[in-house]
């Protein structure tokens, strides 16, 4: 059986009433998932000059059958090079890593290194979901790398806000804060060092005024480049519709009118409590009537059933990692669309009930005029703006 998300579950059935059970994959070698008391791991097995050996590449709960893969294929690729060269196969190199943290646990607690906590740190967190444990090694693994190498005791503050001050996006940097901050909390309940160095250093504002229109170019960029996926349909829809973030994010089918070609989000979660119709235009219909319903979820978009789309940071971070223009948020694209649809002909007021902006409280007293058409046409016209924008990038990407 070939080890995917979705076959664990029938694995774990199987292995009900068994003290050690392994499934291993039909299509790698070596590759299983071993059931031991009820407790799933990810292993892969290898042989060397006849002699059989084992390791463990992390627990089936906050390792996902994909990264697991990987770390099986990566395992593998030693065990070649150990065959072609006489080099440390995986088991020499898990040994050698126990034995230097065995040593390392020897010296005081607060003369380890910082980096030499961070797997002890992870696994201590173990309610944690496969998104927040990811997010939060790269911020200890990649953000903070300068400081694996001192002691606890030894950071201090300077050295934190040296490496604050080296992450320009706000939210980016906040977020690595709240982390490093919530390690050290760890590690001084363990005794392991006596003092917070994250304590006193200065969040990032991430409410301030904003200007960033992105260009045509730049919106072109950000279309083409949006993944296949949640994500990528939720960054088209933003540019279509001018919603919030957590309003596309968040959107239910029962919002949804396909046929009538609308949104309608309801008072409770808009910013200003009042219901807003959102028109669609035909490009914006056809996104959401390609995506797949799936059985028992109400949202649209995220992984849980409960919830809509969550982990923005992480997905943004790795959508900036191949969109290389200047720096921007989420937010500025409704924005840009603002701009957008004002710079086609749009009236002012009429743009701002595209974005539900309440109107004055004497206007809207007295004119209850929701603009539904006028809505409809500023947004055809910016679907039709964007579809000429990208035909023309795509054309230019094909001559180079």
């Amino acid at each position: 059986m070939k080890l995917i998300e979705r076959n664990i579950p029938k694995i774990k059935a199987d292995a009900r009433g068994k003290l050690d059970h392994f499934e291993w994959d039909s299509e790698m070698s070596g590759f299983g998932l071993r059931i031991q008391y009820g407790t799933a791991s990810w292993v892969y097995q290898y042989s060397i000059r006849g002699k059989s050996h084992r390791i463990k590449l992390g627990d089936q709960q906050v390792m996902s059958a994909d990264v697991a893969r990987i770390a099986a294929i990566e395992a593998a690729g030693k065990v070649a090079t150990s065959r072609r060269t006489g080099e440390a196969h995986p088991v020499l190199e898990q040994k050698r890593i126990a034995d230097e943290m065995a040593r390392a646990e020897a010296r005081r607690p607060g003369d380890t290194p910082f980096g030499s906590r961070i797997g002890e740190y992870i696994a201590a967190r173990n309610g944690l979901r496969e998104r927040s444990v990811k997010e939060t090694r790269r911020y200890l693994e990649i953000a903070f790398k300068e400081l694996h190498k001192i002691p606890l005791d030894q950071i201090r503050k300077s050295d934190v806000v040296a490496v604050l001050n080296s992450i320009k996006a706000p939210v980016a940097r906040n977020r690595a804060r709240s982390t490093l901050s919530a390690f050290f909390a760890w590690a001084i309940g363990e005794d392991f060092c006596e003092s917070n160095p994250v304590i006193g250093t200065n969040k990032a504002d991430e409410n301030g005024e904003r200007q960033r229109v992105l260009t045509d170019d730049e919106i072109a960029t950000v279309w083409l480049n949006a993944p296949h996926n949640g994500y990528g349909a939720i960054l088209k829809l933003l540019l279509l519709t001018g919603c919030r973030r957590d309003e596309i994010g968040g959107l239910k089918w029962s919002e949804i009118d396909l046929n009538n070609r609308t949104i309608t989000l309801p008072s409770e979660r808009t910013k200003n409590g009042q219901q807003h119709v959102v028109p669609l235009s035909d490009l914006a219909n056809e996104i959401l009537a390609g995506i797949a319903k799936r059985e028992g979820r109400e949202h649209v978009f995220g992984r849980t059933t409960g919830a809509g789309f969550s982990g923005w940071s992480s997905v943004k971070e790795d959508f900036d990692a191949v969109v290389k223009i200047e720096p921007w948020v989420v937010h500025d694209l409704r924005r840009t669309v603002r701009t957008g649809i004002d710079k086609l002909g749009a009236l002012p007021h009429i743009c701002e009930a595209v974005l539900n902006h309440l109107p004055p409280k004497l206007v809207r007293t007295y004119n209850r005029n929701t603009y539904e058409n006028e809505k409809r046409q500023a947004l055809n016209n910016w679907a039709q703006h964007l579809k000429v924008i990208v035909a023309q990038a795509s054309v230019r990407m094909s001559l180079r």
